[in-house]
């Protein structure tokens, strides 16, 4: 019996990473497999989300296209654009980890606790995330989302009948994507690349 975790065209158990470098392409595949989780959450209030992140992946997808020689790795993508006016894919990979980052965090909360419903891990997430990015008109949207989410069971039904075989791989997934989206973060601060973004 597959899952979604069987059906992803790429997971990001395997993103290649090299001395700390992200494979691009590698990871753009990886993400628009976690874009199609949303779908499984069943509310329309979710497009908001998919469209952003799938938006910002379409800018790095741009920029590894028009330079791959210098986009191969996401840092050195940043790193080719650092030192221009034009920092489109930049900008792209800093949101896109900031809404990987919220559902890393979700997803997390959501392993870690067992009884809790989608509702409060999920709201509890964009707490502690992306809420300190998002204005006032932003914020009340996406608060609508988290109140849209699923009951746990069903979510976790549409991952897969067999449920022990989602555990092991939401857990192996959701570990690669938390050290990816840290090592993101952390290169971004390194370098303060993400200032005025």
């Amino acid at each position: 019996m597959s899952t979604f975790f069987d059906e992803m065209k790429k997971s990001f158990v395997d993103v290649s990473v090299t001395d700390n470098k992200i494979d691009t392409a590698g990871f753009l595949e990886a993400s628009e497999s976690l874009v199609k989780l949303f779908d499984l959450l069943g509310s329309s209030a979710f497009s908001v989300v998919q469209k952003d992140m799938t938006g910002n992946i379409t800018k790095i997808r741009a920029k590894l296209l028009e330079d791959p020689a210098n986009s191969s790795t996401l840092q050195d993508l940043v790193l080719s654009e650092a030192g221009t006016k034009n920092k489109k894919a930049t900008q792209g990979l800093l949101w896109l980890s900031r809404g990987l980052q919220f559902t890393a965090q979700a997803m997390r909360e959501t392993v870690d606790l067992p009884s809790a419903e989608l509702t409060k891990t999920f709201t509890d997430a964009y707490g502690k995330t992306l809420s300190q990015y998002h204005g006032i008109l932003i914020k009340p949207i996406f608060k609508l989302a988290m109140q849209a989410c699923p009951y746990r069971k069903d979510f976790f039904a549409k991952l897969g009948a067999d449920q022990e075989k989602v555990g092991q791989q939401l857990s192996a997934w959701l570990e690669a994507l938390e050290a990816i989206v840290k090592l993101i973060i952390e290169f971004f601060t390194s370098g303060n690349y993400g200032k005025g973004l």
